[in-house]
């Protein structure tokens, strides 16, 4: 787990006028890896990394120079993840072709695979990873990004080359030596504040963008990246046809996490695992255990009742037999501490859960180097609460066309806030009408009120459309699963685990995300996914034997957060003075949003989540855009607790 930087120049002398550039750049992105830095120069490449050392702690430094015998400098290779299925990997490589190590690391295994695969070998890895390698051979540059989107790679294209990273503050930094000044990209902000994230491939710059997640590229210098997505997660259900086959099933599950958590356990260094009162970063807890005897859990809560899943995961802990940190975070630290959150993020995103997760990271970092956590469960078994509402809203789809539309526009006469409002104005709309992904924050006729760059042209389909286009043929529980796994997996529980534990020199990994638990979760029949009863039926039977019983069948809270109560209460005033003091005039009108600030304090309307990605997005403006925040980074600095 690192930060990488790499620069592809057009010539070997625009390479080494870059250099001292690459090398500052990379110290935007000290946190990602505090153990070494180094920078290297092969032809018309500059390879900058920063390393938080995890396997082979004294060997496998990077950029790292590997070749077959007969050409042993011929490939170099910056790498961010890691490969869990390594050694495997590693073996079958010496057994096949006679492949020769000179480390004991996961990063030669990528580099050798490609060697003697080919592009294909990006598709045998598993695990997280955005890498580049430097073949000085052929001239190019061949790169991969893993099939979830679990770590993160950017990307600018200039006059004096394409530069990446895993950070798109060090290419904010780089741009003005490509020849580039990034500008506002208010299309982007546009999707932010619909969506709560900025959606993949664009970011909030423009020129900046992403490689998506299963997607490899080549890049020659001088040319432009030529991308091929590698990995699409596909869904083929299968009916269980009696209990003697949904057992199969169960036990199936049960089987791909025990394996996949125990790759997840390969490290040089102590892992640790994030417990909250859930199911899934349980099952991830209780596994992990059986390779760990001396594990340590990490939750976060908050004082207010009904906001803290304190209580349960200490239960759980006691229950699994694990030590056990709790950090109780208050409106002070939230509000004191989200300036530098918005910083580390690079890009906005409205998840108040990202500041609880900021701080039990930073706890976690003085016990151990590593945490498991249970995202992508959800996406992979159908665990959210909205995907039951197919069901909910079946006697909707027995309603004709045109009646549908009368229920739409009898639902916008109803005043905001009236309960039944919004379950007939959904009723009322299709699928791909009224699903954007997991989170949606403002409504067309809400942005029209408060962004003068409102552009109608604009709509969440233009992110959707693909997937749903590519899963007509799928039941509509299936379909909102995979618009997810492109929307809101990557764009927000993805972004904010990497960039919040990151932050904090952290690796976080995530065993539900692994192409060999897919497999198995791809073939998940409806009736075993979702019931009227209970979400992640199948998964729920499966850890039946290794999750404790008070949480088997409790319902998903994650890390809540007191946000509509601090915004009336706590932190009315300190939001309205982030409101007045952001120069956003030209993009916001604060008048209205001052208006929406008022309403939710009165308690007529809860304006919580739309008030917080205001909030956040004028920080990040006031970090990036007019540099008057100025947020105080220490460097990364870590005495771990014994």
């Amino acid at each position: 787990m690192c930060g990488l930087l790499g620069l592809v120049c057009p010539t070997e002398n625009d390479a080494t006028a870059a250099r001292a550039s690459v090398a500052e750049a990379m110290r935007c992105q000290r946190h990602r890896g505090p153990d070494e830095t180094a920078t290297l120069q092969r032809d018309e490449v500059v390879f900058g990394f920063n390393r938080l050392s995890i396997i082979d702690v004294e060997r496998s430094h990077q950029p790292l120079t590997w070749g077959p015998p007969e050409s042993p400098e011929r490939y170099t290779i910056i790498f961010n993840g890691e490969i869990y299925n390594y050694l495997e990997l590693r073996a079958e490589l010496v057994e096949q072709f006679g492949a020769r190590f000179g480390t004991d690391g996961d990063t030669e295994s990528i580099v050798a695979a490609y060697h003697y695969l080919g592009p294909s070998a990006v598709g045998r890895l598993r695990g997280m990873f955005a890498f580049l390698i430097w073949d000085s051979e052929r001239q190019v540059v061949f790169g991969g990004r893993d099939p979830f989107g679990i770590k993160p790679l950017y990307y600018i294209t200039g006059p004096h080359g394409v530069a990446f990273s895993s950070e798109k503050k060090s290419l904010l930094h780089l741009a003005p030596s490509l020849g580039l000044q990034p500008a506002l990209n208010q299309s982007a902000l546009q999707y932010y504040l619909t969506l709560q994230y900025v959606p993949e491939p664009a970011s909030l710059h423009h020129g900046i963008r992403r490689i998506e997640s299963g997607t490899s590229f080549t890049i020659e210098p001088g040319s432009q990246p030529v991308t091929e997505r590698y990995f699409t997660p596909t869904f083929a259900p299968r009916p269980t046809k009696g209990p003697a086959d949904s057992n199969r099933l169960y036990n199936e599950i049960a089987d791909v996490m025990r394996d996949s958590v125990a790759k997840h356990m390969r490290a040089d260094v102590t892992v640790g695992s994030f417990l909250s009162g859930g199911i899934d970063s349980t099952a991830i807890a209780a596994l992990a255990k059986q390779h760990n005897p001396q594990l340590i859990t990490f939750t976060t809560g908050f004082e207010r009742q009904g906001y803290s899943e304190v209580d349960v995961a200490a239960e759980s802990a006691a229950a699994i037999g694990v030590k056990h940190v709790v950090r109780t975070v208050s409106a002070d630290e939230m509000m004191e501490h989200l300036p530098s959150v918005v910083w580390y993020l690079d890009d906005p995103v409205a998840d108040p859960a990202l500041v609880p997760l900021w701080f039990i990271a930073r706890e976690a970092r003085q016990h151990v180097k590593v945490v498991l956590s249970g995202e992508g469960s959800d996406e992979l078994f159908g665990g959210y609460t909205i995907y039951r509402e197919p069901l909910s809203l079946a006697p909707f789809e027995k309603v004709p066309g045109t009646l549908r539309k009368v229920m739409g526009r009898v639902s916008a006469k109803i005043p905001e806030g009236v309960r039944g409002k919004d379950l007939l104005r959904r009723g009322a709309l299709s699928l791909e009408e009224r699903y954007y992904g997991n989170a949606r924050i403002f409504r067309d006729d809400q942005l029209r009120r408060v962004l003068r760059t409102f552009d109608p042209v604009l709509s969440h389909r233009d992110i959707t459309a693909r997937a749903y286009r590519e899963s007509e043929s799928w039941d509509p529980v299936t379909r909102m699963q995979y618009v997810d796994m492109f929307t809101w997996l990557r764009g927000d529980i993805l972004v904010k685990a990497d960039k919040v534990t990151m932050a904090n020199s952290l690796e976080l990994r995530v065993p539900f995300l692994d192409p060999e638990v897919f497999r198995v979760a791809s073939r998940i029949p409806l009736e075993e996914k979702i019931t009227r009863e209970t979400t992640k039926h199948a998964l729920r039977q499966a850890l039946r034997d290794i999750v404790p019983a008070h949480v088997l069948n409790r319902r998903k809270l994650g890390f809540p957060v007191p946000l509509r109560h601090w915004l009336r209460d706590e932190m009315y005033a300190w939001s309205r003075d982030v409101v007045q003091r952001s120069d956003t005039d030209k993009l916001i009108d604060k008048n209205a949003v001052l208006a929406m600030m008022e309403e939710h304090r009165n308690g007529s309307i809860d304006h919580s989540r739309r008030i917080w990605a205001l909030v956040v997005f004028m920080l990040w403006h006031g970090i990036f855009v007019e540099g008057r925040i100025n947020p105080e980074i220490p460097e990364p600095h870590y005495p771990v607790r014994v």
